[in-house]
């Protein structure tokens, strides 16, 4: 029997498919089920009425050593029908093949409209007691341990699209409190496309793929998008957003999660203030560059949640700190001349700091994908005492919203009582009957008052914990379908944004509204939007334009300046390197003792060492070869480290792998390390090289004196990539437009 996982010196490589390695030959001998693999979790053992139940984990899984029907019969035979001889027709009393194929033919529920592709995780949200002064949420105590459910998402594709197109991503955490369950529904991006929730179901229509032909699949490139937001201005701020690189995350581990809209949060005394939520991941925010996002798109249309999956199998579990920024709760509900109910408007840290109130770990992949990722239901109306709504539009729509798509998706009204969704805490809620009714209701008065059940359930005061709706006034005014005035500035946020970027970030900008506008059919879409662009900025809507092959039009409006914000720059600082993946280019005539220090400096690093070959099994018959020349790319690896003579494997022919483009025999260095170097030192990355591996990045064209590569012993060669990899990328690498 093999090892379970494949080991490295200082760790394990994730991917293992199974907590058990098969044995060659089918099993014969019956046997419990196997357990979950040590990185995995599954929803805590409640009953649908919220009461735990002491039951282990494994209680809701499959149990027993033989196949069964759902009725519990043991079976004998699952591979053929019965039939009216060896050769008749199926008989329709099999009702083993029936319960079979019905069951299977409803397999598949609606997916999401939107948020439809995602991945999500198990973990724990510490509170550090920042936020008792001005909220009574009992989860955000000081040093209160609350279980949580994370669900990172894509928002135009389909369950089938690709991880890492251009798209803004769901963050959405279900935090399991001893007051109920609290959700925070959130994107990675700040603000929206809309102001008010009417317009939701236009600009995704927009967005989705072309009704007629249901193309293309997953993106923003096409007319109909950019029909909707030329027309629509409000939706320049986020757009913006999406064409800079916050729009292709590296990874969902390096992603910032918002809560968009201003919450209300209310404290012991009842005071109330305002606030806007932040995620700040412990890692730093990170992106792909757009080569790599497309690359990746054909390699490995999986790479963001394969690489949550991983990281957390590894040990190297993913932390955001949760924020939030705080303004008075005045009567205008303003702050330093900022409308806090318009979603298309940011408040700059500068302005308002955002002040930590807890960190949370992901430490577990869930058991069931279907179970649990699939079926969890957020909604932005699941609150607790100590946090409340506001008027924003766009939220208040959102409150119907997410409670009609459950019917829907999830089969009828009882899809809190879904393991995934139960609170962990007490549920009396007189709510009975319907699809999928899983809790045994006792008692005759699902009503209130009532006597016969003793007056239960009782109603409870504010000294119980009750949730108390903050008292607000409501203007007097005239029932309209209007905005205020505050919501009109459609341009001075989206031109803050722009020029707040780094000029190496704000040419992605410019290369991202390129692309997608080159990708519109229509010429005069392509002109209206750069009407916008040109009220923004002058130079983003000249380059736009000349890629285009257009004239960039004089600005239309005059738009107010106002002072950069620097941490809307993803560039600048430095981050942890646990988690990042090192490609390590070996073959047989590597000099073992050297590859294990650079594996287990590496792996000592809290990184994860992949070795990369010319063929697969072992080097030397101890080191374990994870990726092939014919199977790895570069847009895998966060960086690269030589340590091989790189000569070419046997199948580096055409008609073996196309990435060999060698039709005229082998050259000196095998065609699959050349791209895999080529395309790591274009996409700024860092590069290590052992000893005489400084003469294989030179004939893969590297120079090795440019910056982020590093040439030297194993132990100067993992300190240097280490180092290179806190700032992500060697961004020097990238010359600027910019003068």
């Amino acid at each position: 029997m093999s090892d379970k996982s494949t080991s490295v010196p200082g760790g394990s490589i994730p991917g293992v498919p199974g907590p058990q390695a098969p044995e060659l030959a089918e099993p014969t001998e019956p046997r419990e089920p196997l357990p979950p693999k040590p990185d995995q979790d599954g929803p805590e053992t409640v009953s649908p009425t919220g009461v735990p139940t002491g039951a282990p984990k494994s209680s809701n899984a499959q149990s027993g050593r033989y196949l069964t029907t759902a009725q519990g019969a043991r079976l004998g035979d699952t591979d053929h029908s019965l039939k009216a001889g060896p050769r008749g027709p199926i008989l329709l009393q099999d009702h083993h093949l029936r319960e079979k194929i019905t069951h299977f033919d409803h397999e598949r529920i609606p997916e999401r409209v939107v948020h439809a592709r995602g991945a999500a995780a198990h973990g724990v949200f510490v509170a550090n007691g920042a936020a008792e002064g001005v909220t009574r949420a009992g989860f955000l105590a000081k040093g209160t341990e609350t279980p949580v459910f994370v669900r990172f998402s894509t928002v135009l594709g389909s369950r089938g699209s690709a991880d890492t197109v251009r798209d803004t991503r769901g963050f959405s955490t279900k935090f399991y409190t001893d007051e109920g369950n609290y959700d925070l529904v959130a994107n990675n991006i700040p603000v929206f496309f809309i102001q008010d929730a009417i317009k939701f179901p236009d600009v995704i229509h927009a967005g989705k793929p072309h009704p007629d032909r249901e193309i293309p699949q997953a993106q923003s490139a096409h007319d109909t998008f950019w029909d909707f937001v030329s027309l629509h201005t409000e939706a320049q701020h986020h757009t913006m957003w999406n064409m800079s690189d916050r729009g292709i995350p590296r990874s969902y581990r390096t992603m910032e999660g918002f809560g968009v809209h201003t919450f209300r949060l209310v404290n012991a005394a009842g005071e109330t203030t305002l606030v806007k939520f932040h995620w700040k991941p412990r890692q730093g925010v990170h992106s792909l560059v757009w080569e790599e996002a497309q690359i990746i798109n054909g390699m490995d249309p999986d790479f963001h949640r394969r690489d949550l999956a991983d990281s957390i199998e590894a040990g190297a579990f993913p932390q955001w700190d949760l924020g939030i920024q705080v303004f008075p709760d005045t009567e205008d509900e303003m702050f330093e001349g900022i409308d806090l109910l318009d979603p298309t408007k940011l408040v700059p840290e500068e302005l308002a700091p955002v002040q930590i109130i807890g960190t949370m770990t992901l430490n577990a992949n869930v058991t069931n994908f279907f179970a649990e990722t699939e079926q969890v239901a957020f909604h932005p109306g699941h609150l607790v005492p100590g946090i409340d709504v506001t008027n924003d539009p766009l939220l208040q729509g959102r409150l119907f919203s997410y409670i009609d798509t459950q019917l829907t998706r999830l089969g009828g009204p009882n899809f809190a009582q879904i393991p995934i969704n139960r609170p962990h805490a007490p549920v009396n809620d007189m709510l009975r009957d319907g699809f999928h009714q899983d809790a045994d209701h006792s008692g005759v008065a699902p009503y209130q008052p009532n006597s016969l059940d003793g007056g239960c359930p009782f109603m409870a005061g504010a000294d119980m914990g009750a949730f108390i709706d903050v008292p607000t006034e409501v203007p007097a005014s005239r029932k309209v379908r209007e905005n205020p005035a505050t919501f009109d500035d459609h341009y001075s946020q989206t031109r803050m944004f722009f020029r707040s970027l780094t000029p190496v970030e704000q040419d992605h900008v410019v290369q991202a509204y390129t692309f997608e506008l080159g990708k519109c059919y229509e010429e005069n879409i392509r002109l209206r939007q750069l009407q916008s662009l040109a009220n923004i900025d002058e130079r983003l809507a000249t380059e736009v334009a000349t890629g285009l092959g257009l004239e960039a039009p004089a600005p239309s409006v005059v738009v107010e300046d106002t002072p950069p914000s620097p941490a809307l720059s993803q560039l600048g600082g430095t981050w942890p390197v646990a988690g990042r993946l090192v490609g390590v280019v070996a073959d047989d005539a590597t000099d073992l003792g050297a590859l294990n220090e650079v594996l287990s400096a590496v792996a000592a690093e809290g990184m994860v060492p992949l070795v990369i070959a010319p063929h697969g099994g072992k080097l030397g018959g101890e080191v374990t070869i994870q990726r092939t020349y014919l199977t790895a790319r570069s847009t895998e690896f966060d960086a690269i480290v030589v340590a091989a003579t790189g000569a070419p494997a046997p199948d580096a022919v055409d008609s073996l792998d196309a990435k060999a483009g060698n039709p005229e025999g082998h050259p000196s260095l095998d065609p699959r390390v050349t791209m895999l170097l080529a395309e790591a030192f274009r996409h700024a990355k860092a590069i290590g090289a052992l000893g005489d591996g400084g003469s294989v990045l030179m004939a893969a064209g590297v120079p090795v004196d440019a910056p982020g590569v590093v040439v030297g012993t194993p132990a100067e060669v993992t300190a240097g990539v280490s180092g290179l990899l806190a700032s992500h990328r060697v961004w020097e690498r990238f010359p600027t437009m910019v003068p």
